[in-house]
């Protein structure tokens, strides 16, 4: 490929990205598109016949997906779009998520699977495209599926009944503000990491700062409603860019800013918190 090629390219890359959004922060800290791009090589072909160990590589016999039955497509929702989105992170050919919606991002990124195993590029999941994903990948885990929350609450803890609370599951990573025994809200939270864990118990907000800057970790902690300690409930910027694969100092950290500014605005000094497992 000429140098006048290969500037195409990656002009052509370029406009891809724009078009899908920004880029997001992956688990190795390094900024990726959310679905994976290749450009062409600008390298020979090798003549070695030796067998490539890269997933990505086509494979040498490729089934056809001819009639196959379509499994998901473009407007589906539910558990097994999630798993799909979670194997395709595994090979890195989508970056966001899993949302649980099959969305444009998912097509495409559906669409280059296909493309590198030989398969017709429809980006629809069909029986032949998701077996195949299916022998490249492992059984997805929980926080897999839910990397960037979602995951629905589970009952309430029975201290939660009463009064104006904040309900913290630290099982089903969720927040529930309740009032008198009526779910208000719900939200996705994350914990502190195993060195720095958050507590459990009954506590109590005793602060509550709108615009909050942690000087000890220097680092913001916008609607923080402290309720033990150094340790708050807080808008988190990390935690909505990379979700789960993150953790706190101690804090119960929120990903969706609009959530927790209208949860700050309806609580007060004083109300319940409960921290459970």
């Amino acid at each position: 490929m000429g140098r006048a090629s290969a500037a195409a390219a990656v002009t052509v890359a370029a406009g891809l990205v724009a078009v899908g959004g920004c880029t997001v922060q992956g688990a190795d800290g390094k900024s990726h598109s959310p679905v994976h791009i290749e450009l062409p090589s600008t390298k020979p072909p090798s003549s070695s016949s030796s067998p490539s160990t890269k997933a990505d590589d086509k494979d040498s016999e490729a089934p056809s997906a001819a009639g196959a039955p379509v499994l998901w497509k473009r407007g589906d929702s539910g558990r097994d779009v999630r798993e799909l989105q979670a194997r395709l992170r595994q090979v890195q050919w989508l970056f966001d998520g899993p949302t649980g919606t099959y969305d444009d991002l998912t097509e495409d990124a559906v669409k280059g699977f296909q493309g590198k195993r030989g398969l017709p590029k429809t980006g629809e999941t069909d029986t032949v495209t998701w077996q195949r994903l299916k022998k490249m990948t492992h059984e997805p885990g929980k926080w897999d599926l839910y990397l960037m929350g979602g995951q629905p609450a589970g009952a309430p803890d029975p201290r939660c009944l009463t009064g104006r609370v904040l309900c913290i599951d630290k099982t089903t990573r969720t927040l529930r503000w309740m009032i008198d025994g009526r779910t208000v809200s719900e939200m996705s939270v994350r914990f502190g990491a195993t060195g720095t864990p958050t507590r459990e118990g009954v506590f109590h907000v005793y602060w509550k700062s709108r615009h909050h800057w942690s000087t000890l970790y220097d680092s913001s902690m916008p609607y923080a409603m402290f309720f033990s300690g150094g340790q708050a409930v807080h808008y988190s910027y990390d935690f909505a860019a990379r979700g789960y694969s993150g953790a706190s100092h101690g804090c119960v950290n929120v990903r969706d800013e609009a959530a927790i500014a209208d949860l700050y605005a309806q609580v007060r000094n004083g109300d319940k918190v409960v921290v459970y497992w």
